[in-house]
């Protein structure tokens, strides 16, 4: 059974059209989904960078690498400076690429 009862049917032009679907493509929802989103109030964001998911995950995963480095040394009370360090460099390394991903600016396209 539907969850949605109620059909609604709206006619629009051509440059409507192209803009909805512009803006459905590039949040990642059908046209209906983007439509519905508006009228409750949201306005869907753009997909992030198909690299974004990349980047979290490493940052997630040196995240680990500096935790149980910290849970080590809390142990043994001794820090590993070394890994530590390595740990502590990817991370910046990292971090200075998700910068780079997202502020850089991209060649400028125009209008189709």
């Amino acid at each position: 059974m539907r969850k949605r009862s109620l059909r609604i049917q709206v006619w629009v032009n051509q440059e409507e059209d192209r803009k909805l679907q512009k803006h459905a493509q590039q949040s990642g929802l059908s046209r209906e989904a983007y439509l519905r989103s508006l009228i409750n109030g949201y306005v869907p964001k753009t997909l992030p960078p198909l690299d974004y998911y990349t980047m979290l995950r490493e940052l997630h995963a040196i995240g680990n690498n500096l935790n149980q480095l910290a849970a080590k040394a809390h142990v043994t009370g001794h820090l590993e400076h070394a890994s530590f360090q390595r740990e502590a460099d990817a991370l910046r390394c990292a971090v200075q690429r998700i910068q780079e991903a997202v502020t850089s600016p991209e060649p400028h396209t125009p209008p189709s």
